[in-house]
């Protein structure tokens, strides 16, 4: 099968071993998203070799015989999408069912395990979830990282007078601040890109240009950091008002500089926010609560992967999809 490979610092597209299941579904997929994490991998982030992507939605073409009876409901043939973190099955983390921290787990694309720019990937049965025949391949690609936005919620109580503020304008910030939306809170997003901020509008959400940012600070009472970059963080703590709560999205290749006296005098709250869970993201997008179409800039075929991670790169561009 064809891969989109990154091995020896260099990307490239390469034809590998279709992957053996080992107990595991084998999923073919159908479609494939480029994310920040798959460009910040390419540029040392998390040390990872080997196949790239975890924003996928694929069919199952093979079930272990192993595995075959966990879920009478999952069968070959059946649309899925599938929750990235792969954990030991031992651990009081995985026998609780939530593998997000597993200290030995794999993730798909990311640490130890083969990801999803591929022809086929392979993942735990458990992990996977049916999509509704509403949401089409192109919404169902967007699961991981509007399930990603919705973790937020698991981490910080948002309130109807909670005042939140969302960092950055790229395909995350968007679907973040949607999900706060829908909370009932008043949410701004900030961002650079007028043509991006537009679609946080329709979706009736405040927006602030960052030139305009500063008039806003130490107004907010929660400030969701998603803009991919090292300057977001003093961005995001000079608008938290004190005791407010500073929550953290972005991962990239690269140092951070924290002003820790800052955080200690006015009694912030950092908070990490990485993976969430799928079901509440299949749900918003059944609903059509959330607009992901208007975040889909291009189309490539996984043959054309290297092009389309440098496409992926390139400033303004949303979401960049591969077909294998």
């Amino acid at each position: 099968m064809k891969a989109l490979r990154y091995q020896d610092q260099e990307l490239s597209v390469k034809d590998v071993p279709r992957p053996d299941t080992d107990g595991e579904a084998l999923v073919r997929v159908r479609l494939s998203g480029i994310c920040n994490t798959d460009l910040e991998i390419a540029r040392g982030y998390a040390g990872f070799t080997g196949t790239l992507g975890h924003e996928f939605v694929g069919v199952i073409e093979e079930l272990s015989t192993a595995r075959a009876n966990v879920d009478k409901q999952m069968a070959t043939g059946q649309r899925v999408v599938g929750e990235i973190n792969a954990g030991c099955d031992h651990c009081t983390l995985c026998q609780s069912g939530d593998s997000r921290h597993c200290p030995n787990r794999t993730v798909l694309g990311i640490v130890g395990r083969d990801g999803a720019h591929a022809e086929f990937l392979k993942l735990p049965l458990v992990n996977l979830l049916p999509v509704p025949p509403e949401i089409s391949d192109e919404e169902a690609v967007f699961t991981e990282p509007l399930a990603a936005a919705c973790g937020i919620l698991e981490r910080v109580l948002i309130a109807k007078d909670t005042k939140v503020t969302v960092i950055g304008d790229g395909k995350l910030g968007l679907l973040c601040a949607q999900v706060l939306g829908t909370t009932g809170a008043a949410v701004t997003l900030i961002g650079k890109h007028e043509n991006k901020l537009r679609i946080a509008r329709e979706r009736n959400l405040e927006t602030m240009l960052s030139s305009d940012a500063a008039r806003r600070n130490r107004q907010f009472d929660v400030v969701v950091e998603a803009s991919g970059s090292a300057q977001g963080f003093g961005v995001a703590v000079d608008l938290l008002r004190p005791r407010g709560i500073l929550v953290l999205k972005s991962t990239f290749h690269g140092g951070t500089e924290i002003d820790a006296a800052r955080i200690v005098v006015d009694e912030i709250s950092v908070v990490g926010s990485r993976c969430g869970r799928f079901a509440p993201a299949l749900k918003l997008l059944q609903t059509g609560a959330i607009d992901v179409n208007h975040l889909i800039s291009e189309e490539f075929k996984l043959a054309d992967g290297v092009r389309a991670m440098a496409r992926a790169s390139d400033s303004g561009v949303m979401k960049i999809l591969l077909r294998p």
